[in-house]
């Protein structure tokens, strides 16, 4: 089984989430489709303009409260 892996950049920090806020909010955009964006969910550091190699790429996190 081969996996998928898609490229996207960070666009936007939203915010830290996760019981203790270990885990950070973002807004990616594909490298491939600049089009398309989604909210994902990040573990450990990031910051704008980082790139993440992404296993699954169609689902998305919920937003923050």
């Amino acid at each position: 089984m081969e996996v998928q892996v898609k490229q996207a950049r960070v666009q936007k920090i939203l915010g830290r989430t996760g019981s203790r806020g270990g885990i950070t909010q973002v807004r990616v955009e594909f490298v491939d489709d600049v089009s398309r964006a989604i909210i994902r969910n990040v573990k450990g550091p990031v910051r704008e303009g980082d790139i993440l190699a992404l296993l699954e790429s169609e689902r998305e996190a919920r937003r923050l409260r």
